[in-house]
C-alpha cells in the first residue's frame, strides 16, 4: 500500500490522477467493506467530483498542501454539511448537518478529497465498535476479532487499504487503542491543538480530534493540516499549526519514562514483552530508558469514568426527541416525546452513561463521586508535570491485550472499562500521545505502544517516532 504522503507525490508528479486514486479507493471501499463495515456512508459523487476539481488545480501547477489529492475518510461524529452525520445512533440517523467542522474545512483547504463516514462506537462510548446502530466494526486482520473502539471504523480502515488517512477522536484512548488492535499509527494531540468545532461532544473537557494513517509521517502530516487555532472554539489555544521539520536520526538526548507497574499485572505476556522490546529499540536509538511508578494508577478509571459519564449526561440532554432526530411516532405529549424518544434513540451503552453521569452530578453525590474525581484529575496533572522534569515522554502499552474476538466482553462494562487503563489518563491530562505497531502475538494480532509527551510536544513525538521506526521494522 502507497503511504498517503507517497500517492501524493505522486498525483502531483502526473504519475496517477486524483480521479484515478479516487476511484481505486471506492472500488476497494465496495469489495471489500462488506466484510469490515469500516464506512457507514460513501459519497461517491461528490468525491469524484471533488476530485476533478483539484486536479485541475494541480494541473494548474497550485499546491496547497503536502496532502493536496490524497482520500481521507472521517469519523461520523464530526459534521459534514450535506452528508448525514449520525455518531453510530438511532437518534441521529438522517441527521444532516448545514455546517462543516472546521477540519473538514481545513482538509478541503489542503485539497483532501473526503470519501465518505466511518464508523464508530455509538457516540463514541465503547472501547470495541460494537455498541453502533450500524452494526460492528470488524477488524481486516481477523473479522472475527473487534478493531477496538470508538474509532474503530477509521482505523479498519486504514488498515484495511481502503482509505490511506483518516480522522478519528480520542475521548480516552479511541484513536490509540484501535490503532493498536489494526497495526496502524495514531495520534491523539494536545487538548486545545485541534478544533473541536463541529466535533459532536462525548465528554467536552476530554474529547480531541487526531489522525489515523500507515506511519507517523502521514499522521504528522495531516495533524500539520488539522492543528491551529480557530475562533469558533475558545477551547482551541494553538497559535498556528504543527510544522514538522527533518527527520531525526538519533535520540541520543532523549530521556524516556517506562512505567514499571504497569507490567506487573493485567498485561498479556506478548503486549508486555513486545513493548519493552519496543524500549530496547529506543535504546539502540540512542535514547536513555529510566524506569519508574506511575502514580495513581488505581484512580485514573474511576475518576475518568465519573468526568466522562457526568459529561456525557450534560452533553447529550439536548437530544430530547423535539429539535432533531428520532422522534418516537407515538409520542403525544412533552414526557412522552422524551421519554420515548431517548428510551429507543440510544442505546444500551450510551443510556448506562448518561444514567451514571445523572447519578454522580445528583444531590448528594456531588460531593462524594464528582467533586473527588475533579480533585483527582488536579493531582493527575501534577504527577504529569513532575514526571515532564525528569523525562522528555513516557513509553507504555496502549491496552494490556490485543484485539478480542466480537462478543466476547460487550457483556462485561468493568472490564471493558479496565482496558482503558493505560490511555485515559493522556486525556484527564490534556497531553498528547501516539501509538505505533511494535509487533504481533501469538496468534498473529497487532500489538502497539504509545509515547506520552508534554502538552503541545508532538513535535518531539514525532521526532522520536520517526527515529525509531527502522528499529521497529528491523526487530520486528
Amino acid at each position: 500500500m502507497k503511504s498517503a504522503l507517497e500517492l501524493s507525490t505522486a498525483i502531483k508528479a502526473k504519475k496517477l490522477s486524483t480521479t484515478e486514486a479516487v476511484n481505486d479507493y471506492i472500488t476497494k471501499i465496495e469489495k471489500n467493506d462488506a466484510n469490515i463495515n469500516a464506512f457507514i456512508s460513501v459519497q461517491r459523487e461528490q468525491a469524484l467530483a471533488k476530485a476533478e476539481a483539484v486536479q485541475k488545480r494541480i494541473g494548474a501547477g497550485e499546491v496547497l498542501s503536502p496532502l493536496m489529492g490524497v482520500p481521507i475518510a472521517v469519523k461520523d461524529n464530526i459534521s459534514t454539511a450535506g452528508v448525514a452525520t449520525t455518531c453510530a445512533s438511532k437518534m441521529l440517523k438522517g441527521y444532516t448537518p448545514v455546517f462543516n467542522a472546521t477540519v473538514v474545512d481545513k482538509l478541503e483547504q489542503a485539497g483532501m478529497i473526503i470519501l465518505g463516514k466511518l464508523n464508530m462506537d455509538e457516540f463514541a462510548m465503547g472501547g470495541s465498535s460494537e455498541t453502533g446502530f450500524f452494526g460492528e466494526v470488524r477488524n481486516p486482520i481477523d473479522t472475527s476479532r473487534t478493531a477496538g473502539g470508538s474509532s474503530g471504523g477509521s482505523a479498519a480502515a486504514v488498515a484495511a487499504g481502503e482509505i490511506p488517512l483518516a480522522l478519528g477522536s480520542d475521548t480516552g484512548g479511541s484513536i490509540r487503542q484501535p490503532c493498536s488492535f489494526c497495526g496502524v499509527t495514531g495520534i491523539k494531540p494536545t487538548y486545545g491543538s485541534v478544533s473541536r468545532y463541529g466535533l459532536l461532544a462525548y465528554a467536552s473537557s476530554l474529547d480531541q480530534i487526531g489522525t489515523v494513517g500507515l506511519n507517523i509521517d502521514d499522521c504528522a502530516a495531516l495533524l500539520a493540516v488539522i492543528s491551529g487555532a480557530d475562533e469558533k472554539d475558545s477551547t482551541c489555544i494553538i497559535d498556528k499549526p504543527f510544522e514538522f521539520g527533518a527527520v531525526t536520526e538519533r535520540l541520543d538526548n532523549f530521556k524516556i519514562g517506562l512505567p514499571r507497574n504497569y507490567f506487573e499485572k493485567g498485561i498479556d505476556g506478548d503486549v508486555k514483552n513486545s513493548v519493552l522490546a519496543a524500549a530496547k529499540a529506543f535504546e539502540e536509538a540512542g535514547a536513555s530508558i529510566e524506569e519508574f511508578d506511575m502514580p495513581l494508577t488505581e484512580y485514573i478509571i474511576p475518576a475518568y469514568y465519573i468526568i466522562a459519564c457526568a459529561e456525557a449526561s450534560s452533553n447529550l440532554s439536548r437530544y430530547d426527541g423535539l429539535k432533531y432526530g428520532y422522534r418516537h411516532e407515538d409520542a403525544a405529549t412533552l414526557s412522552q416525546a422524551y421519554r420515548l424518544s431517548r428510551s429507543e434513540g440510544f442505546g444500551l451503552e450510551v443510556k448506562r452513561r448518561i444514567m451514571l453521569g445523572s447519578f454522580v452530578l445528583s444531590s448528594g453525590y456531588y460531593d462524594a463521586y464528582y467533586k473527588k474525581a475533579l480533585q483527582t484529575r488536579a493531582l493527575l496533572v501534577k504527577e504529569y508535570n513532575r514526571l515532564f522534569e525528569r523525562y522528555d515522554m513516557i513509553i507504555s502499552p496502549v491496552a494490556p491485550t490485543t484485539a478480542y474476538k466480537l462478543g466476547e466482553n460487550i457483556s462485561d462494562p468493568l472490564k471493558m472499562y479496565m482496558g482503558d487503563i493505560y490511555t485515559v489518563s493522556v486525556n484527564l491530562a490534556g497531553l498528547p500521545a501516539v501509538a505505533l505497531p511494535c509487533g504481533f502475538d501469538s496468534e498473529g494480532m497487532p500489538i502497539g505502544f504509545q509515547l506520552i509527551g508534554k502538552a503541545f510536544s508532538e513535535n518531539k513525538l514525532v521526532d522520536a517516532a520517526r527515529a525509531v521506526q527502522p528499529f521497529l521494522k528491523r526487530n520486528g
